[in-house]
């Protein structure tokens, strides 16, 4: 903007002195005498006019209509890029840590304002078990005291002994002069507001850290504090900040009412680069400029307005991009199916693809103890053969899998083949892992040792049990593979089935619908532990690797109403207590990063799941757009909205 004025004035300049050169060349008459006591007539000089600053806007096309634009509903992606435009944070989350947005800094050990201390407890308080799980003190309980982090120096109360454990305080201090988009001051109380509406039970949503969460409370009109739960040692203490709400707008109006969602009666008023306007449903939703936004001072945002538009599906959002239509596709438009096509367009300088890989890993899990032996393995009975037991099988099976052909193929390169379920752009990544690249030798040998034999001499057909302790003689190795119907995993799924049967691994490719895949147990068939092969994607807040989803008792089954994510059935004590060290652990320790390379070095030899490749966030925008990035850890894509720009100002 400001180089457009500068070249309007510029333009003004020469001109004037165009007019002021071209009056002095051309000869000029001799004016006739004027009657005395009569003034000199003025000859008018004209005076350039200003050009006009039209006002700008910004079309970002999402992939869905956002569910809710109530920051504690159920968001969708859609939901969070709009709400990143209206609240800009708190923290933004990175691959390389935390950034503060409205905090003056990122809370921590080394700066102080994160503290572990030791804390009286007595039975009938809230504290966390050795287990991680939320409980009140009695007799019995399996807790961690004082200095304590792992399995080895739990004790069990015994309800009359003193007992300290430690606890968490984290101190977060806000920016001053910030502002809600209204003009009021954002305060201290606004995140004390936030964290009361969120326990509220009329609030949707997890109440795993309000359980969590010994107090949170103002000290002054800049200042937060939390405080854990004795025992609730929190890796990712650094965002227990709770993002402020308008308590001078929404302090009297029932949680319940404000769960509705409801734009027109309680509008979403934030302190971001933007302001709510709009909703019209199906179509749009379009913001304004915020005036009162805190980095307005550095000329945040570019764009005057900014509009949502809606897209059915990721064809129709390439298309308006190419129109002109859109000037950014959103990651909710699911645009990795269209990886190969977005490449295209980019070598024809039609649009810019932008790509990051995602710490959402697709994974191929081994149904190794399905649900009904959770009575106890009978064959003859009913039960599906023991054919993912022995973990060599599993393993001879990793090698037959070619996970960098559907990477080469499928994702046009783009991606990467894990060795770990922790992103190997993760700090805690342990590269010294067991590795299983695509070797179909390496992959039969295994299976020949198990006892999973050739016994035809015809590669075509599957392997057979031969001498296999809990198998017939003559069980075929033949898998049922399960997993959504959506274009990229057949494709995926396809390719795997292949380079599979080259090993003699026979696979039965089943096609479900999402609701049927992700169905609960016992009836559904990942959460109903029902498969062989499953594949699919999990994913999880934050940047704390997430070990837990392999722990035993994360597996669902009738005892814990089938709810957990270890679906693999997958149960190793070894495993459990690393994963419990790394949880009750801190960044920045020692034992917290050897507990995690351990988890993961015990997973990648016990192999209950394979990791396949990493997802990958797929955007794209007009050519001359700048200053749009992603991030593998970002929660919000939209992080730098405000930043975003297009035209001159880019070199475009």
């Amino acid at each position: 903007m400001k180089t457009r004025l500068r070249n309007a004035l510029l333009e003004c300049l020469i001109f004037s002195i165009l007019l002021s050169a071209c009056s002095s060349a051309v000869p000029t008459a001799t004016a006739s005498p004027q009657p005395t006591g009569q003034p000199a007539t003025a000859t008018p000089v004209p005076q350039p006019t200003a050009t006009k600053v039209l006002p700008r806007s910004l079309t970002v096309c999402l992939g869905e209509e956002p569910n809710s634009l109530y920051p504690f509903g159920s968001l969708n992606a859609a939901a969070r890029s709009v709400l990143g435009a209206i609240y800009d944070g708190p923290i933004d989350t990175f691959t390389n840590g935390y950034q503060p947005v409205i905090l003056q800094k990122i809370p921590s050990l080394e700066n102080g304002d994160a503290q572990v201390a030791p804390m009286d407890v007595k039975r009938g308080s809230p504290v966390l078990d050795a287990k991680g799980n939320f409980v009140v003190l009695d007799v019995g309980v399996k807790v961690l005291p004082s200095g304590c982090t792992s399995d080895a120096c739990a004790v069990s109360y015994d309800g009359v002994s003193a007992l300290k454990m430690d606890q968490m305080v984290v101190t977060y201090h806000m920016l001053p002069n910030l502002t809600w988009s209204d003009g009021t001051p954002v305060k201290s109380e606004d995140s004390v507001f936030a964290f009361k509406l969120n326990s509220d039970a009329a609030t949707p949503g997890s109440k795993y850290l309000i359980d969590r969460t010994f107090s949170y409370e103002a000290v002054d009109d800049q200042t937060v504090q939390w405080w854990g739960i004795p025992g609730f040692i929190d890796a990712s203490y650094a965002v227990n900040f709770w993002s402020p709400l308008p308590k001078h707008l929404w302090g009297s109006i029932p949680a319940a009412d404000l769960a509705k969602g409801d734009v027109v009666a309680h509008p979403p008023v934030g302190w971001g680069a933007y302001v709510f306007k709009e909703w019209s449903a199906g179509n749009y939703i379009k913001l304004e400029k915020n005036p009162a936004y805190f980095r307005a001072g550095d000329g945040f945002p570019h764009f005057d307005t900014l509009t949502f538009m809606f897209m059915k599906d990721a064809a129709s959002g390439i298309s308006a991009l190419i129109a002109g239509q859109c000037d950014v596709l959103d990651t909710s438009l699911r645009l990795d199916g269209e990886i190969n096509l977005l490449t295209d367009l980019q070598r024809n300088a039609q649009v810019k693809l932008v790509t990051a890989t995602n710490p959402l890993i697709e994974r191929l899990d081994f149904g190794i103890k399905p649900a009904s032996y959770d009575d106890s393995y009978s064959p003859g009975t009913g039960d599906r053969p023991d054919i993912l037991g022995d973990v060599r099988t599993r393993q001879g099976i990793a090698y037959c899998l070619d996970r960098q052909k559907v990477v080469d193929t499928v994702l046009d390169g783009i991606s990467k083949v894990p060795d770990s379920f922790i992103s190997p752009e993760h700090p805690l990544f342990n590269n010294s892992v067991a590795k299983y690249p695509f070797d179909i030798n390496k992959g039969i040998a295994l299976l020949d040792q198990v006892g999973w034999k050739d016994a035809d001499n015809n590669p075509a057909t599957p392997r057979v049990a031969l001498n296999i302790k809990g198998l017939t003689n003559g069980t075929p190795l033949t898998l049922n593979y399960v997993t959504t119907s959506a274009l990229q995993r057949r494709q995926v799924s396809e390719i795997l089935a292949k380079s599979l049967a080259q090993c003699g691994v026979g696979v039965n490719l089943q096609y479900l619908s999402q609701d049927q895949l992700y169905a609960p147990g016992p009836d559904g068939p990942l959460f109903g532990r029902k498969f062989d092969l499953a594949e699919y994607a999990i994913g999880s807040a934050g940047t704390q690797p997430p070990c837990a989803w392999f722990m035993s008792d994360q597996v669902p089954a009738n005892v814990n109403k089938w709810l957990g994510v270890n679906i693999s059935g997958y149960s190793n004590p070894d495993y459990d207590a690393q994963c419990r060290k790394a949880l009750s652990s801190l960044p920045g320790k020692q034992d917290y990063k050897d507990a995690y390379a351990a988890v993961q070095t015990i997973f990648a030899n016990d192999l209950p799941s394979v990791p396949l490749y990493m997802r990958i966030k797929v955007a794209a925008t007009r050519r001359d757009m700048c200053n749009f990035t992603l991030d593998a850890f970002a929660v919000n894509d939209l992080w730098n909205l405000e930043e975003l720009d297009y035209g001159p100002s880019c070199g475009g």
